[in-house]
């Protein structure tokens, strides 16, 4: 490493590159057992929507088994492919397939990830999980454990992590260029225009469509009778089962910096405004204020999140228009703006001084062909481990999200204990850390 290269740098390239962000080098147990050119036997769980998007992203390999409790939105992707087993519960395609299942796709939504996911890889399946990883913090670290007790290869759906791009600019972040870090804005344009919320609960209680098994839809989750209220794609703002626009774009916006800044577990959070709070829905907008500890040399930083349109000042990056989503890291020295979701679109500023900037040679692993899926799918074979797997990446970023909505279901401030994975003198706080599950789905 050249001699010019300062401690902060080699430190933070040492801690990025060293276990392929916290996960290279752990034994990759059986998954070693399959060759390169060997096709994994799937299961997806949860065919509609981004769930059949996933399912082309996977269709190279053998599909087995399709499980959806609604016939109408997975009606595609049965006539797909005829050949695979269809089921409307996990637990009996699990009961019936256990041998004949390399790996699972769950693309369902976010109150059914850990109850799915973690019955897959207490089977030693390797799974592939939507974001935000959990409904719950018990959950998330329940997630990382059995990741890393069953050796599977895991991956949660952060796709724009896939992209060089995304990677070179967290390499950038890591790389001292800012100076130090004192502050992280991120933001997102949902929930309006995209789903409900601040809203009341529907008193209409018309009947369940057909094709819809609504008692397994709502699986885990409290019971409360059917409306299109909530499925499919609205259930995103109801606190029951989402975990809203913090749970759904916080992790897509905020991943690269996270990366970059190697941010751990935060100390706290606490509303800074927003639309009003609400009993069944998050609120149609908020701004948040997490704080993080001084860690992985870094000082005390604070994150600001935004959502439902609201966006951080145009003056941090010197007068520019703000998308609709993205991340502004702020440094003594420099600021990155990251340009929408994908974190692959970013540029430093001011940018006359960084006209010239070479970014630094490459530390982190590039995903084969840039692509989220085939890399879980290398992984599974027995390659390098994932980039965005459980055990690390999608436990503690998910954590940072829902300690943020641990705010906006109290409507207090949150000192985060993670030691004790508990909020210090907000007892209204613990069923959202630890779940308590509708009788008969005990995880």
């Amino acid at each position: 490493m050249p001699q010019q290269l300062h401690r902060r740098q080699m430190l933070k390239r040492a801690a990025l590159a060293g276990a392929g962000v916290w996960l290279a080098g752990r034994s990759r147990g059986w998954a070693g057992t399959f060759s390169a050119n060997e096709k994994l036997n799937i299961a997806v769980v949860g065919c509609g929507g981004q769930g059949g998007e996933n399912l082309k992203q996977v269709a190279g390999e053998n599909i087995v088994a399709l499980c959806d409790v609604d016939e109408s939105r997975a009606a595609g992707a049965l006539q797909q492919f005829p050949a695979a087993a269809k089921f409307r519960d996990f637990r009996r395609m699990f009961d019936r397939m256990q041998k004949q299942i390399d790996a699972v796709v769950v693309s369902i939504p976010d109150h059914m990830h850990a109850p799915v996911s973690l019955a897959a890889m207490r089977l030693g399946k390797h799974v592939y999980c939507e974001k935000p990883l959990t409904w719950s913090i018990e959950e998330a670290r329940l997630m990382a454990k059995t990741a890393q007790e069953q050796k599977v290869a895991t991956q949660m759906g952060t796709q724009g992590m896939a992209g060089d791009r995304s990677r070179a600019g967290a390499e950038v972040v890591a790389s001292g260029v800012l100076g130090e870090v004192t502050e992280l804005h991120v933001w997102t344009d949902r929930a309006a225009n995209w789903w409900p919320q601040g809203v009341e609960r529907p008193k209409e209680t018309p009947p369940v469509p057909k094709g819809l098994d609504w008692d397994l839809w709502l699986g885990v989750a409290p019971e409360r009778p059917y409306h299109a209220a909530y499925v499919p794609f609205a259930w995103r703002g109801w606190k029951d089962f989402g975990t809203g626009a913090v749970g759904d774009m916080g992790i897509h916006n905020a991943a690269m910096p996270f990366v970059g800044l190697q941010l751990g577990r935060p100390k706290s959070a606490e509303i800074v405004q927003t639309s009003g709070l609400m009993r069944e829905t998050f609120p149609a907008w908020s701004m948040l204020r997490i704080e993080f500890a001084a860690c992985c040399d870094h000082g005390p930083i604070t994150l600001y999140w935004y959502d439902g349109g609201k966006k951080p000042s145009a003056d941090l990056i010197g007068g520019r228009k703000v998308a609709a989503n993205g991340a502004i890291v702020v440094g003594k020295k420099a600021t990155l703006y990251s340009i929408e979701w994908t974190g692959g679109d970013w540029v430093l500023l001011p940018e006359e001084k960084f006209r010239d900037y070479k970014p630094p040679e490459p530390t982190l692993p590039r995903a084969p062909g840039q692509s989220h899926h085939q890399e879980w799918i290398h992984a599974c074979k027995g390659g390098f481990p994932t980039f965005c797997g459980f055990e690390g990446f999608a436990s503690v970023l998910t954590e940072i999200m829902l300690v943020g909505n641990l705010a906006l279901r109290t409507g207090k401030k949150i000192e985060w204990n993670a030691e004790k994975m508990e909020a210090s003198q907000c007892p209204e706080a613990e069923p959202f850390v630890k779940r308590r599950y509708r009788k008969g789905w005990e995880i």
